[in-house]
């Protein structure tokens, strides 16, 4: 733990830390350490922290169970603030919002695209899980696994033409077909996205 003592804490002796989702990259809260409560954080793998109005030491989720596990720490270029990267159990902020920076000021438009993949996954297990008169994704499953295998073997046929016929735009339309129904046949096989992400990952080692 010697880099605590390149951390420079305030005249308190307090020093600010950012708490971030570690999946998502989503500020979750700020508030303050002290020497003591990040060596806690350090030992337990779980975020403590000072309470500047209580003054004692207070570890997150204690009360609540919406624990953090710590699983990278920073400190930045000044010394003088961290940056905690956890996975929250729960929710982080105590008014049950799942980050406490949740009072929008300003929103510019802005498309982002990094969880439609998920979000999509979702729709598709509602979809599953309460079948909707008329919808493609309902049908499917009420058809069953055969219906589901052999429209995932159309639409990579599909792919393969695509590529073939070199044309790029008609490929980026067959492999978001492929990857719909991919995601249909794991909702049905009750394979989830981290799954794939995990297996992906070790292979990446």
């Amino acid at each position: 733990m010697k880099f605590i003592e390149k951390i420079k804490f305030d005249s308190n002796g307090l020093v600010p830390a950012v708490i971030q989702d570690i999946e998502t990259n989503k500020v979750l809260m700020v508030a303050y350490m002290n020497k003591e409560s990040l060596k806690r954080t350090i030992e337990t793998g779980k975020t403590w922290f000072y309470s500047r109005s209580r003054k004692k030491l207070w570890n997150k989720g204690e009360t609540s169970g919406n624990f953090q596990e710590v699983l990278k720490i920073y400190y930045d270029c000044d010394k003088d603030t961290l940056l905690i990267k956890v996975k929250q159990k729960g929710v982080a902020c105590h008014t049950g919002k799942y980050s406490c920076f949740h009072n929008e000021v300003l929103s510019k438009d802005y498309k982002n695209y990094d969880k439609v993949i998920s979000e999509l996954y979702e729709v598709i297990k509602g979809r599953r899980n309460n079948p909707v008169k008329g919808s493609y994704t309902s049908y499917l499953f009420e058809k069953g696994i055969d219906k589901i295998l052999k429209k995932v073997g159309e639409e990579s046929s599909e792919v393969i033409i695509a590529a073939k016929n070199n044309d790029k735009k008609e490929l980026i339309y067959e492999i978001s077909d492929l990857v719909y129904h991919l995601l249909v046949l794991m909702v049905n096989e009750g394979i989830d996205i981290d799954s794939i992400k995990k297996e992906l990952y070790d292979r990446s080692k």
